[in-house]
């Protein structure tokens, strides 16, 4: 079985050219960066991905089409957290004895986490991202994406209000744990490149910068940072715990694994199209960033889990992150960082691959698509 951290990657459907011209400004009004020209009909072949002078309010013809299969695909994995029973789950939190300390530690720590990491990722699609991406059909997946995070978000609420947790507590999390308050802390300046309302694409520093903030928000964020979490919840649900919960954690997966994809074909489509942009000094500081990442999500592993449990430990995860961070290297044209680093976790594939869907736990069936097969190509 194919997982997420095993799939093999190639580069986007986009013109594989040695350097691509600078799109013909359509009239003669000189035209600011990220405010392109709205005249004339649209040829696919003039569409960027940043800086593009096409129409944007002109969905066809297309020229991505990866990233309108993965919109389709989104819109049919479409689900909603009250349509899964946290039953189970209230009735194991409530008991004392049915998770031990170091398990209700997870359980908080995670929520306290994603709680806010979802809407961090909103904010910098709807404020940030959006606006500089001039490619329509890119921008419609951005729109469902950015549903997909507030589901999340919604999906959080539902489990700590549905355990009756305290919720200044889990929501302040951020502010108050020091694992997660250091990378929302490492995290946060790169979303605010973003969405300053000043900052404008279109000369080569400005594009780097954007370039960068991707890259640290696709393979870092959402490629990296989640996993330990997904991990644990999920290795809770396995041994018929916080079932609700892993079941909504598995969900979220899916669509985050998916949002990963997408931003790394939006990543090596802007290095297609602007060739200049990927120096040798631009790739070494983006492999000290990933460093510095497995380096965060590491220590987060050690706070949430200062003894054994489950059947994990924090080195397991030491292994678990360096074998992504490679993986997440590989996707955008990097050498790996960690030689020989493997995963620890293989059951994860099964975790990802949700099609037709009987509840993983066999606590009920579900048809968990509205319509279509996932495809995670």
């Amino acid at each position: 079985m194919l997982s997420f951290e095993d799939e093999v990657i190639t580069e986007p459907s986009a013109p594989k050219l040695a350097a691509v011209p600078a799109p013909a400004v359509q009239t003669a009004t000189p035209v600011a960066a990220n405010q392109p020209s709205i005249s004339g009909r649209v040829n696919a072949s003039d569409k960027r991905m940043i800086n593009g002078q096409t129409d944007v309010n002109q969905l066809v013809p297309f020229k991505y089409h990866w990233a309108w299969d993965k919109y389709l695909a989104g819109c049919a994995n479409h689900w909603m957290p009250q349509e899964v029973s946290m039953s189970r789950d209230i009735a194991q939190w409530k008991d004392s004895t049915a998770l031990t300390d170091d398990e209700r530690l997870i359980v908080k720590r995670n929520l306290g986490f994603f709680t806010t990491a979802d809407s961090l990722a909103a904010n910098n699609i709807v404020l940030g991202t959006y606006r500089h991406i001039t490619a329509p059909e890119a921008r419609q997946y951005l729109l469902r994406q950015g549903f997909e995070e507030a589901i999340h978000t919604h999906a959080y609420q539902y489990i700590v209000e549905s355990l009756g947790l305290d919720e200044s507590e889990v929501f302040n999390a951020y502010q108050e744990v020091a694992s997660i308050k250091d990378k929302d802390d490492f995290l946060i300046p790169f979303i605010n490149t973003l969405t300053n309302p000043e900052f404008k694409t279109g000369t080569a520093e400005a594009d780097q910068q954007l370039l960068r903030s991707l890259i640290v928000f696709a393979c870092i964020m959402e490629g990296l940072f989640f996993y330990v979490g997904f991990v644990q919840i999920l290795a809770l649900g396995r041994q018929n715990k916080m079932q609700g919960a892993a079941e909504q954690y598995q969900y979220i997966l899916r669509d985050e694994s998916m949002h990963c994809n997408f931003g790394i074909d939006v990543i090596n489509t802007i290095k297609l199209e602007n060739p200049h942009l990927w120096t040798a000094e631009f790739r070494d500081e983006i492999k000290g960033l990933i460093q510095h990442g497995v380096e965060l999500e590491y220590r987060y592993a050690e706070a949430t889990m200062p003894r054994g449990v489950l059947g994990l430990n924090a080195t397991m995860f030491k292994e678990y992150l360096r074998f992504i961070a490679n993986r997440r290297c590989q996707q955008i044209g990097l050498d790996v960082l960690y030689q020989g680093a493997t995963n620890p976790f293989p059951w994860m594939s099964e975790m990802i691959d949700l099609k037709k869907e009987k509840n993983f736990f066999e606590t009920r069936v579900t048809e968990y698509q509205t319509g279509g097969a996932l495809s995670w190509d």
